[in-house]
């Protein structure tokens, strides 16, 4: 493959290197989430800074751990992942917002995904379609503890992800509208807990790649509930989200050290 960092000991999309980003690392989509995460390390300072890849790194529990955000959909997240994998990085957590498909998933709440649909184009390339996107059970495992102890209403389950956000919001105006339907009708119907972006591109790599990869959202609402005539409660603050992956994290590191 061509250097295309011509030598920098950079990666090319995320702009950092050996040595500058921890074995545990923190994916949000949105770049101005990384210094809110950042704040709950110690020591963090700005590592990176390329396109919609933002790193810091610093410390928890004495473990040099980071963040970097991977823009929104499965194609930048799956750079980030390969390159950060490049880098050292061994054990993620995507921390992101989700929309309720589960009638009993509310605004506000917690998703944590065991597995993803992999209705988008990433994974693809990447695996056959009868190959499945699974979270590493370690992961999940540190991310129920940790939400139990945080008190916080969560769920656990399948998640769907998808590349156009508007496909779901919008489907009927589309011209394939009739698939669009009868598979979100499908995932309703066998317990799909929520919707989002990026979860089946990176369980995919990450089980190419051999690393560790769970995710947790926060639920922004649930359009099956409104289609109900249900209470339909929208949040947009993930530092419940974050507080969880971080509290995850921590057990992880410390599970690492047990052994």
């Amino acid at each position: 493959m061509i250097d295309y960092t011509e030598g920098s000991g950079k990666e090319y999309h995320i702009g950092v290197g050996k040595g500058d980003v921890g074995e545990y690392v923190i994916l949000p989509g949105d770049p101005k989430r990384c210094e809110k995460i950042a704040k709950y390390f110690d020591d963090a300072k700005l590592v990176g800074d390329s396109r919609e890849f933002v790193t810091y790194t610093g410390y928890l529990n004495g473990t040099k751990v980071s963040v970097t955000s991977t823009g929104i959909g499965g194609p930048s997240a799956s750079i980030a992942l390969e390159e950060l994998v490049k880098c050292g990085a061994k054990t993620f957590i995507r921390v992101g917002t989700c929309g309720g498909m589960d009638i009993d998933v509310m605004g506000g709440d917690l998703v944590i995904a065991t597995g993803a649909i992999r209705f988008e184009g990433t994974s693809k390339e990447y695996a056959p379609i009868e190959f499945p996107a699974v979270a590493d059970l370690d992961v999940v495992n540190a991310l129920v503890k940790a939400a139990k102890e945080s008190g916080k209403r969560y769920h656990t389950g399948i998640v769907q992800c998808k590349d156009s956000f508007y496909g779901q919001h919008r489907p009927e105006t589309l011209p394939n509208s009739h698939e669009l339907l009868n598979k979100w009708d499908a995932w309703v119907k066998l317990g799909t807990k929520a919707s989002e972006m990026e979860s089946a591109a990176l369980f995919v790599v990450a089980s190419y790649l051999h690393v560790r990869v769970g995710s947790i959202f926060l639920t922004v609402a649930n359009q099956e509930r409104a289609k109900a005539g249900l209470s339909n409660t929208q949040a947009h603050d993930t530092e419940d989200a974050i507080k969880t992956a971080i509290a995850a994290l921590k057990i992880l590191i410390d599970e690492a050290k047990a052994k």
